[in-house]
């Protein structure tokens, strides 16, 4: 399609995305779609595109946006949602993900995306990206709607490792802190660690210990601490970054995505019920498409690993083009911002203190 030096050559800053086009549940032509979206709003943005070639320069070459914006990567192998972590990384090689992910490590793109397994896409980020140094446990952050005036809050782990010591959720709380401060633009995020109550004698010991190390950095690391929070504080405006474990923020983020699909039921059912209720939804009409936008989870769709030598977003594996163009969008803005080498100086600093 183009040349890797091709895709600088209509901008000096132009940033190239990384895109395994074979991960989603809708297949190519649903990726190759929300790149283009992307392509068609951002003048600054290149993609390399992960794939079969015969598949995927047909659907590429019928989007005039994608014009010299496209470096296609021949990968005839695809990671499907059932293949185990330990299988791809033994014979995964020739996939698109791996391929993908190499990009990355390669500093050929500055962020891969990708809408695949999430175990193996983060079996395979760890093996060939490496962890940051002193960097124990990565972790999946993703945004949530929020009552804060950003509109939404950042948690952390979602699912990378179901366990976490009070280290490695001090390293979260750090890691958090910079995602906060590069993605949602906020100077000192406030952090919450989740837990059972907010009282300090009520958690884990290993929460306790938490507590203890995440507000002994607070002020060397520019964020204020707000000590425990519970459940209901994850939408709210207490904090802007709530750190947990991987398995208790898994639960917490599948039990949103159901209940908000629940409410999204019970609503259409409700103005369904009679033919008065059915003109009440006209005349609510308005109002349901700005609740409907502002809870749409396509438009923060995209969890980032964290605490990798390099930048990861992982898409909803049922991810529609608005839904990749969402995590391409997202993965603009951290590259765009110097997210990764700004997260590596935050870890780095922590270690330091820790040292002392």
């Amino acid at each position: 399609m183009t040349s890797s030096k091709d895709l600088t050559a209509g901008g000096a800053s132009r940033i190239v995305i990384s895109v395994d086009a074979m991960g989603g549940d809708r297949g190519p032509a649903t990726v190759v779609a929300g790149i283009a979206d992307s392509a068609k709003k951002n003048p600054d943005i290149a993609f390399i595109l992960h794939g079969p070639e015969a598949e995927l320069r047909p659907l590429v070459e019928k989007r005039r946006e994608l014009d010299g914006r496209v470096t296609l990567r021949d990968a005839t192998g695809v990671v499907s949602m059932e293949d185990k972590p330990s299988q791809v990384l033994r014979t995964g090689k020739d996939t698109s993900m791996w391929s993908a992910v190499d990009s990355v490590r390669d500093k050929e793109a500055t962020v891969a995306v990708s809408c695949g397994n999430t175990g193996a896409l983060m079996a395979l980020s760890m093996i060939r990206l490496r962890k940051l140094p002193g960097v124990n446990r990565p972790a999946i952050a993703i945004l949530w709607p929020s009552r804060n005036p950003q509109g939404f809050n950042v948690m952390l782990d979602v699912g990378a490792d179901i366990r976490a010591d009070a280290q490695d959720l001090l390293q979260y709380a750090l890691m958090g802190t910079s995602y906060a401060r590069n993605g949602l633009d906020l100077d000192r995020p406030r952090i919450g660690l989740l837990n059972v109550g907010t009282e300090e004698h009520k958690g884990r010991a290993e929460l306790k210990e938490a507590h203890d190390l995440i507000a002994a950095h607070a002020e060397q690391s520019n964020f204020d601490f707000v000590g425990f929070v519970e459940g209901g504080d994850i939408p709210g405006d207490r904090c802007d970054v709530i750190v947990t474990d991987g398995f208790t923020g898994n639960v917490a983020l599948k039990t949103g995505e159901g209940t908000a699909s629940l409410i999204g039921d019970l609503l259409k059912e409700a103005f369904a019920y009679s033919p008065l209720s059915r003109i009440a939804s006209l005349l609510a009409l308005t109002s349901l498409t700005r609740l409907k936008k502002r809870i749409d989870p396509r438009r923060v769709n995209g969890g980032v690993f964290l605490g990798l030598n390099g930048t990861v977003v992982k898409s909803h594996g049922s991810a529609d083009a608005t839904g990749v163009s969402a995590a391409v969008k997202l993965a603009f803005q951290l590259a765009q911002s110097g997210f990764g080498e700004r997260l590596a100086a935050r870890v780095a600093q922590s270690l330091e203190k820790t040292d002392t």
